[in-house]
């Protein structure tokens, strides 16, 4: 707040003027800093009150247990029976005061949220609706499934299913139900009748053979119960606040198609994603490694016994443009899992942008535009612009630019801690748009600014065989990488 107070106190002091465009530019730069820093604040004061009350909440529970426990050892008197209800009614209303939500803050995959059979302060679900409990799992380090005790340690526990991270794992990761899971969501790819039947035939054998409970999209939903009248019993959402409540039913996802039905499906949820069985039907898949063939099989292995993950990270993304002064463009961040472009458009200018990294300036960029990309889209857009591929679990943002101007300008690999602010100078002579994971275009000008960080929501993945395996197969049968005739011997004759 400090901070904050300081940059607000140091723009009044600036003497800017018209014809002086640097001295404009630094103000919105100051500008964006203060709001950025505001936010900033409003967090960690949310952060410290929510601990405050986790902490009176852990006090009241340790004194109703302590007169529960000399109730049964020396009997209760009346006073002490007061003060067990008392206690007991102040407890109450610490727990359904907390927001079941947010994250503990924490720098470990946590999830503290209470099973319920619906979110709280969201409309109910009607009644001809099944209203199912979460299952939940436990992770743990993995050592590619051996018993050799180096991954028998549980660093968490789950009571409802819901995944967030401050910092990501060094070891493979591995999932256990506690429970069977009971709700599956099917993700399709359109307009293909093949991925059509296959998810008809994979939805009948789910609700056969292992009596779960299904949601589909609205429009899957509509062509299996014009299809068929057996399809009744499927579920779906009718309106975006139904939608924003799917990661309180769903166990599962199950995906149909490529890589960019995985993206669709992981942009339906806006916090924590259910893990994610992705299955191959489309042209080129680095995060979808089952095959189709082999779906009861593979679907078993998921809903029976331990499997991998691969924790993929999104970026957080905010616009703020330069008419909002005191407002972010959007009401809740734009979540992508690949990546945020920007770039020239329509323009016939080079791009002319200023980025920054936390509080220190980056460089400026004059080009065709800018990718700002996780790990996982290291193998989409980055890679063809010609940064390096890398691993999904290793933590990092990658800064690639698109035909920079300058031939020295190489891509990096930024930690994933960090915040980037990309934003367009005063005296840009043209505009930009910003892209996420290639649809929502929005156009930026001289002023606006995007902000992007990483998301405590990520994307969990169900693995074939273990993280690393699947990505070096994905970048060896996906882009035949380092595929050549091998050299012939032509030694010495014995």
């Amino acid at each position: 707040m400090e901070s904050e107070r300081a940059a607000y106190a140091f723009l009044p002091q600036t003497p800017i003027k018209s014809t002086d465009a640097h001295l404009v530019e630094f103000s919105e730069a100051m500008r964006a800093v203060a709001k950025t820093l505001r936010q900033v604040a409003e967090g960690k004061a949310a952060a410290q009150a929510e601990a405050a009350e986790w902490k009176h909440k852990y006090e009241l529970e340790k004194a109703v247990k302590a007169h529960r426990h000399n109730t049964v050892t020396k009997g209760c008197s009346n006073c002490d029976k007061e003060k067990l209800e008392k206690l007991a009614s102040q407890l109450t209303l610490e727990t359904t005061s907390v927001d079941p939500t947010s994250c503990c803050g924490n720098h470990e995959i946590c999830s503290r949220q209470i099973l319920q059979d619906e979110c709280p302060g969201t409309n109910k679900i009607s009644h001809d609706k099944i209203a199912a409990r979460k299952a939940p799992f436990k992770l743990s380090w993995g050592c590619n499934g051996d018993n050799n005790g180096q991954h028998k340690h549980d660093f968490v526990s789950f009571e409802k299913g819901d995944i967030t991270t401050a910092e990501r794992s060094n070891k493979q990761i591995l999932l256990k139900w506690e429970s069977p899971p009971q709700t599956v969501l099917f993700v399709t790819k359109p307009n293909s009748n093949s991925v059509h039947a296959l998810c008809a035939e994979m939805v009948r054998w789910l609700k056969e053979h292992n009596n779960i409970n299904i949601f589909v999209e609205p429009r899957v939903s509509k062509e299996l119960a014009t299809e068929d009248s057996y399809f009744n019993f499927i579920q779906t959402w009718d309106n975006d606040e139904e939608m924003k409540t799917l990661h309180t039913k769903v166990d599962l996802i199950v995906t149909l198609g490529g890589d960019g039905t995985v993206l669709w499906a992981a942009s339906l949820f806006k916090g924590p994603v259910p893990p994610v069985v992705a299955f191959s039907l489309g042209s080129l898949g680095f995060m979808t490694p089952f095959s189709s063939e082999l779906y009861r099989e593979c679907l078993d292995h998921v809903l029976k016994r331990p499997f991998g993950i691969t924790l993929r990270s999104r970026l957080q993304c905010h616009v703020i443009y330069d008419s909002a002064k005191n407002e972010v463009d959007t009401e809740e961040p734009i979540l992508v899992l690949n990546e945020v472009t920007i770039d020239r458009g329509m323009s016939s200018y080079l791009t002319y942008l200023e980025c920054y990294c936390d509080s220190s300036f980056v460089t400026r960029v004059q080009g065709d535009g800018l990718i700002i990309s996780t790990t996982s889209g290291s193998t989409a857009y980055s890679l063809a612009a010609g940064g390096s591929m890398v691993h999904p679990q290793v933590p990092g943002i990658l800064f690639t630019p698109i035909c920079p101007h300058s031939l020295s300008f190489r891509p990096l690999i930024l930690p994933e801690y960090v915040t980037l602010r990309v934003q367009v100078p005063i005296n840009s002579r043209g505009q930009a748009w910003a892209s996420f994971d290639g649809k929502g275009r929005k156009q930026l000008g001289p002023g606006d600014a995007l902000i992007c960080s990483i998301s405590p929501w990520p994307v969990p993945t169900a693995c074939l065989v273990d993280s690393t395996t699947d990505f070096l197969r994905s970048i060896h049968e996906g882009l035949h990488w380092n595929l050549r005739k091998s050299q012939s011997f032509d030694g010495p004759v014995a």
